[in-house]
């Protein structure tokens, strides 16, 4: 009989009888990552986790000065000078390319891009501004393509990657949200975009959110509804910032081979809705 486990197992062997290591191995440590929206909520969730693992953070944010200092003096504390601040609108298309080239001339480079920076609210059809929809696409799709795109040559240089927060919401649209899930669903195709532009040196790829972190205003603030939400989801639970968190680090740091990907962390929600 045939002992494909042993054949397999040999074929992993190198001439000096030790199992072939991966061709391209990856580490989060010393590289720089810029982390928009980075020093609240899920945001400052993804900085902790990278810069657990050796990240060098520049963390954006665009109102949220205090959040921001405090996360960057707690960071520090840890390792000197390893956390720096970028404040930016990223409604306003100018300030992206010098977002980008801020973090560049801090750390001498940049590895890594994480688009978390989010508006998130009701636009019921009938309802929907064209205020609306500059917010919304503005920080949803707009801001990650061109920050992606100034981003695009120092990513190729160290062969670094991209990760968008996504949402489940884009195959299920979510009912008044029009103009956001118009956005979110542009972003997923973004991703996948930039996949194939970016290749081969650079990897994209997104992450899916599902009852994470309830939001700061609208229905979700009614008890009712949270647990209508929670019991759409398989595990009956909602999620933790950090399950978001460790996506994005195994996308940045442990999946060389995964690129044009969307990665949903919903507790079974995107598949049971």
């Amino acid at each position: 009989m045939v002992n494909f486990r042993k054949i397999l197992y040999r074929c992993r062997i190198s001439l000096t009888g030790r199992p072939k290591k991966s061709t391209r191995e990856l580490s989060v440590q010393n590289k720089v990552i810029l982390v928009t929206g980075g020093a609240k909520r899920v945001g400052s969730a993804i900085c902790r986790r990278l810069h657990a693992r050796g990240a060098k953070l520049v963390v954006h944010f665009r109102s949220s000065n205090e959040a921001a200092k405090a996360l960057q003096t707690e960071l520090n504390q840890q390792r000197a000078n390893s956390v720096a601040l970028a404040q930016a609108d990223l409604l306003d298309h100018k300030q992206l390319s010098g977002l980008i080239e801020a973090a560049v001339q801090h750390f001498g480079q940049l590895d890594g891009l994480v688009n978390n920076a989010s508006s998130f609210f009701a636009t019921p059809l009938g309802e929907c501004s064209s205020d609306h929809w500059n917010d919304l696409i503005g920080s949803n799709l707009r801001a990650p393509l061109f920050l992606s795109q100034a981003a695009a040559p120092h990513l190729r240089k160290q062969q670094g990657c991209i990760v968008n927060i996504v949402d489940i919401h884009t195959e299920r649209p979510l009912k008044d949200y029009v103009i956001y899930n118009a956005a979110k669903g542009g972003l997923q195709s973004l991703t996948r975009s930039l996949a194939v532009e970016m290749a081969p040196e650079v990897r994209v790829n997104g992450v899916s959110p599902g009852p994470i972190l309830w939001p700061e205003a609208g229905k979700w603030t009614n008890e009712a509804e949270r647990q209508e939400t929670i019991a759409g989801t398989l595990l009956k639970r909602c999620g933790e910032p950090d399950d978001i968190a460790k996506t994005v680090s195994f996308l940045i740091a442990d999946a060389p081979y995964i690129t044009g990907q969307i990665i949903a962390v919903d507790g079974g929600r995107s598949i049971h809705l």
